[in-house]
């Protein structure tokens, strides 16, 4: 196990892997700035034991940041490296590439201690039952929203499809391959007042559905930093109706200071109209061309 241990996760195109069999000889290989410049292997942490020191390094080689990952996961401080690799391998064979671990464990860290039978194998059956992703399609799912390994089946997954399958959202596919992040998000602190927001602008909850429907990133969008300044300037600048809003909620979508408000001064000091999806949807080169026309 320990030579298989070290042959999947300790294998890297930049480390001389033919070299490394035995852990010792792995710690005394590497060049000395690796575990000189890490934090716990400062001198104020000469007794960690052969097997801590290995383990950050390992994670390390694989390209997780051991220091963030600790601290994000205390757990992962007694872990056992024969444990890491039991996660590894069973992700390896839902079909996750070695490639993809870094972000996966990257992003959750808590994933390299969870339990394969209550918490990583009821997120694959989710997806194979709930949401129909065939099995060729784990890995496709999983890069798309790592997150989705760290979540309940049971508190957070399940609860989150059933409220998004009550709004209207019916297409399974969409939401596996391309709004995944709704499932990973709190219905109780984030859907449900997201939506709720959406309608004190002014919207009934049937328009309000209807965009979130229209435009899905709006229920994982910040109000603070997103939903007040744009409706702000809307309201205000561009004095816009709402109906422009509910035709076009994809306006929350795009950069306020990089697309919204350039191209609106622009079309106002030439005194020209331009309806907001053609606005903001269109290329710049297309954009200008736009305004050329309404000029003449």
């Amino acid at each position: 196990m320990r030579a298989a241990f070290h042959s999947s996760l300790c294998s890297s195109p930049h480390t001389p892997s033919p070299n490394f069999q035995e852990p010792d000889n792995l710690l005394t290989t590497k060049p000395k700035t690796l575990l000189q410049t890490h934090p716990l292997y400062s001198p104020a942490h000469t007794n960690l034991s052969l097997q801590f020191k290995e383990k950050i390094l390992c994670l390390e080689i694989m390209g997780v940041d051991a220091g963030k990952a600790l601290s994000l996961n205390p757990a992962l401080q007694t872990a056992t490296l024969d444990s890491i690799q039991t996660i590894i391998t069973f992700l390896q064979s839902k079909g996750i590439y070695q490639k993809d671990l870094p972000r996966i464990f990257g992003m959750c860290p808590k994933i390299l201690t969870s339990d394969i039978k209550s918490e990583l194998s009821p997120v694959f059956r989710f997806l194979y039952y709930d949401l129909r992703v065939p099995e060729h399609n784990f890995r496709r799912v999983i890069n798309k929203c790592p997150r989705l390994l760290a979540c309940s089946v049971r508190d957070q997954l399940k609860p989150a499809l059933f409220y998004l399958q009550r709004l209207g959202f019916r297409d399974l596919e969409a939401l596996a391959y391309q709004d995944c992040v709704l499932l990973v998000s709190s219905v109780e602190n984030t859907l449900i007042p997201k939506l709720n927001y959406i309608m004190s602008l002014g919207f009934s909850r049937s328009d309000a559905v209807g965009m979130v429907l229209r435009c899905p990133g709006l229920l994982t969008f910040s109000v603070e930093n997103n939903f007040k300044p744009k409706f702000e300037y809307f309201d205000k600048e561009m004095q816009g109706k709402l109906e422009e809003l509910k035709e076009f909620p994809q306006y929350f979508a795009f950069s306020l200071e990089k697309r919204i408000k350039p191209r609106h001064m622009e079309a106002l000091e030439r005194g020209v109209k331009i309806p907001l999806p053609l606005m903001l949807k269109t290329t710049d080169e297309e954009f200008w061309d736009l305004l050329r026309q309404r000029d003449g």
